[in-house]
């Protein structure tokens, strides 16, 4: 688009985002992000194990301009996914309907808006989805700070959030990046870490993340792996439960489709691994294909709950996998506990 916007519009912009349903909204210039070199350094190391997705994007990662030809700038959201759920063997943000067709419908009502107000407008919405370093856009957006624990964290609202982006060939006019760092000495998530994952505060290797372990990784697990699961069948919050700004300001999900499904929102992972151990292909579809747990397929699924109750109880309900593990899907995504994932990289 050229010419000037109208006088306020990169405000009304965001009051939309707020009017859409997000938590959080600011704005960022696109260009190269702060922790290119960091997240270049963290793939030499090998801490992304089997995520090879994110080393074939690394060159369009490293320039915010580079996915999409004549992009300018990015209106950054944040929803909350509700962290005051009780602990279970499903990360909190796994336990109901996909995210990204959420915040994708509200992120192309957000586009079709700015067309409606300034006309012919190039934009293209992110969520998990693409070669961008999204926490690094929502950092130079205002909407928090980089925890210990690699997450983005807000002072209002926690960490319990997803993160989305709208990119536009517009220039909207940037909100002050957030500058400071409120965690302290503070390392209750280094510390409460089950695995160990945390190389150092804000660097993860990924390959010991219970995350990684349970939905990135592809295959048997070693008996090394197995162990290191524990009771968890899908993801794990362990390092965002232990921060004391999810203890005073996470806050329950207010938008309807993340309404956690019974089943999924269980603290009993022994049931839920035997639910998963006698679960059939089509049930499989009928019920989950729709939630994040897609991600890991019914094998990982299977594969995980092997590992769940093989820890408890060696000798009792251990089936091996009942479909292939080998993983051909080329989805170029961050994966969310991603956040978690991806080190310093959203």
């Amino acid at each position: 688009m050229s010419g000037a916007l109208p006088t306020g519009f990169s405000h009304r912009l965001k009051t939309q985002a707020y009017a859409a349903g997000f938590d959080l909204a600011g704005i960022a210039a696109l260009g190269v992000p702060e922790t290119a070199a960091r997240f270049d350094d963290w793939l030499t190391q090998g801490y992304h194990g089997e995520m090879a997705y994110l080393a074939r994007g690394a060159e369009l990662r490293r320039d915010a301009r580079r996915p999409v030809a004549g992009m300018i700038s990015a209106l950054v959201v944040g929803l909350n996914y509700g962290g005051t759920q009780p602990s279970g063997p499903v990360a909190r943000y796994a336990r109901f309907a996909d995210y990204h067709r959420v915040m994708w419908d509200k992120l192309d009502a957000l586009l079709a808006w700015v067309r409606t107000e300034l006309g012919d407008v190039r934009g293209r919405s992110f969520v998990d989805s693409g070669p961008v370093l999204e926490r690094d856009l929502a950092q130079r957006a205002g909407l928090g700070w980089f925890g210990k624990n690699t997450l983005l964290i807000n002072p209002r609202v926690g960490s319990f959030f997803f993160l989305g982006a709208l990119f536009l060939d517009v220039a909207l006019e940037p909100d002050d990046a957030f500058a400071t760092d409120h965690c302290g000495t503070c390392t209750r998530c280094l510390d409460a870490c089950p695995t160990q994952a945390f190389v150092a505060p804000r660097v993860l290797d990924a390959r010991r993340c219970i995350s990684y372990l349970t939905i990135e990784l592809k295959g048997d697990h070693t008996p090394e792996q197995a162990a290191m699961v524990g009771e968890h069948l899908f993801g794990c919050d362990v390092c965002q439960e232990v921060c004391p700004w999810n203890a005073k300001f996470s806050r329950a999900a207010t938008e309807p489709a993340f309404s956690p499904l019974a089943r999924l929102a269980t603290s009993d992972a022994r049931e839920l691994a035997r639910a998963f151990l006698a679960m059939t292909p089509a049930e499989f579809t009928a019920e989950l294909k729709h939630t994040p747990l897609s991600r890991a397929k019914l094998s990982g699924l299977q594969r995980n709950a092997g590992a769940v109750l093989g820890k408890a109880d060696p000798a009792a309900d251990v089936t091996a996998p009942s479909e292939d593990l080998s993983d051909s899907d080329a989805s170029e995504r961050s994966a969310t506990d991603v956040q978690t994932l991806a080190g310093d990289p959203q």
